[in-house]
């Protein structure tokens, strides 16, 4: 008996062992293999390191009226270094990455690696090293195309970035901390991410682990070929969190062609200030959902004032394409070519219009808007829990405001929960896609009054320099 009990422990244990050997199999069957792609797109990716010279004066000395060739013997006893007040200069280094664009030379990275250098040196995958051009940078979506005097290079095959999925394998390689060739690996997290202050780019969003030195290299899908460039990190602590993002190559490419066309980047541009439609202002709008681009300010004289776009307009549509978020716009905007011209369908009080927009081109030295000003000294306490100025006529022509305006002297309550604090000027009064201006606080009381308890309704303010909308909800 006990032989028989030995003899089924051992055929139990075999087939433990082979069924984690299976398991085992399997796991690793449905894990992607790297090694070959690590292998052959390696060589396509580089090492880029910059150095800009730093000159710094310092204040000269009256006690010191020569210089260091000038210098009395007396005097070089006690500096054998030189004057203190000479000028210095030091280096600034930093390190990123990049890949192969054609066998020619021309190579794809960010701007902001190459930024302000004096020397780009480019270290290919077999050491060699070339002094790099900058054909031309792009700050908006952090590309820059560079130029190696060197022929017959491995160069990188281009995926579609619109073909990513999200739960897709993603590869990157380059530098992170100045060490070259490093493979990580992870998944798209997901796709069109906007960043604050980077409306012209659909990020790719990744787990992918990138790191200072990372920026400008390549992301490769599984098939090997690249499908963005790794450009940010989310971070507390300056290294890596599990939040990267990087530019898709199909944005990339465009802005590739034209700096190396021209140098430069031409854009479209409407001339507003837009936001999310939440679905408390969908509700103040009349909408039936919360899609498009809710204009908050019209710039004077640019292409969406001559076309006849409203602050209080939702944007719909561009050009045929609709418009879920207030993000998609700017990307469609400065896609179109300047001078096209354009249908826009936007919601204005209940109703659907469209409207022919000649799109202009976008420019950095954009004109500031009027500053604030004081307003009178009568005031008036809303039931709203704010306190309310209305402008006098100087004030609303120095702010470019026509006819309505009421300062917020303070806020409390509901009010400030909902965004609204001293300082700001309110301007129109909205609800269910109605639209009331306000010169007054006695216009703001009466129609508060008219307004059913549980309703939402809109505020258009002015904020400093912008304009903005902010929902309440009447208790």
């Amino acid at each position: 008996m006990r032989k028989l009990y030995i003899l089924w422990f051992l055929m139990f244990m075999n087939l433990a062992f082979a069924g984690n050997a299976i398991a085992q199999n399997a796991t690793a069957r449905l894990l992607p293999d790297f090694t070959d792609l690590a292998e052959k797109q390696a060589k396509v990716v580089v090492n880029i390191s910059t150095t800009q010279i730093i000159r710094q004066q310092r204040d000269s000395l009256p006690l010191f009226p020569f210089n260091d060739d000038e210098m009395p013997e007396f005097f070089r006893r006690f500096l054998p270094h030189g004057l203190p007040d000479a000028a210095k200069e030091s280096e600034r280094r930093s390190l990123g990455s990049g890949f192969i664009l054609s066998e020619d030379g021309y190579l794809l990275t960010n701007a902001h690696v190459v930024a302000g250098a004096d020397e780009v040196t480019v270290r290919l995958s077999d050491k060699r090293e070339f002094s790099a051009q900058v054909v031309g940078a792009d700050k908006r979506t952090d590309v820059a195309l560079l130029k190696i005097e060197a022929k017959g290079l491995p160069f990188a095959r281009l995926g579609e970035s619109e073909k990513l999925r999200v739960g897709e394998w993603v590869v990157a390689i380059g530098s992170p901390f100045g060490l070259e060739s490093t493979v990580t690996a992870g998944i798209v997290s997901a796709k069109g991410r906007a960043l604050p202050q980077e409306n012209y780019v659909p990020f790719i969003q990744t787990d992918v682990a990138v790191n200072p030195g990372n920026s400008g290299g390549p992301l490769f899908n599984l098939a090997g070929e690249v499908v963005g460039i790794n450009s940010q990190i989310y971070s507390r602590n300056g290294g890596y969190m599990g939040l990267s993002f990087a530019i898709p190559i199909d944005v990339a490419m465009d802005v590739q062609r034209q700096l190396r066309a021209t140098g430069r980047v031409s854009r479209g541009l409407l001339g507003v200030a837009i936001q999310d439609v939440s679905k408390e202002l969908a509700e103040s709008f009349g909408l039936e959902k919360p899609v498009g681009a809710l204009v908050s300010l019209v710039e004077k004289g640019g292409a969406a004032d001559k076309a006849g776009v409203e602050a209080g307009d939702v944007i719909l549509r561009f050009n045929g394409k609709a418009v879920e978020h207030a993000s998609e716009l700017p990307r469609q905007v400065a896609a179109t070519r300047p001078g096209a011209n354009v249908t826009l369908q936007i919601w204005r009080k209940g109703k659907l219009h469209d409207l022919s927009v000649t799109v202009g081109e976008a420019r950095d030295d954009s004109a500031p808007l009027a500053q604030g000003s004081k307003a009178p000294e009568s005031s008036h306490t809303s039931k709203l829990g704010l306190i309310l100025r209305a402008l006098s006529p100087e004030q609303r022509h120095k702010l470019g405001i026509r006819e309505s305006g009421l300062l917020v002297d303070d806020a409390s309550g509901n009010a400030i929960r909902a965004g609204l604090r001293p300082g700001d000027i309110l301007l129109v009064l909205i609800v269910k896609g109605a639209s009331y201006p306000l010169a007054l606080p006695a216009q703001l009381e009466q129609r508060l009054a008219q307004i059913p308890k549980g309703t939402n309704f809109t505020f258009l303010i002015r904020r400093g320099e912008n304009q903005t909308f902010v929902t309440l909800k009447k208790d």
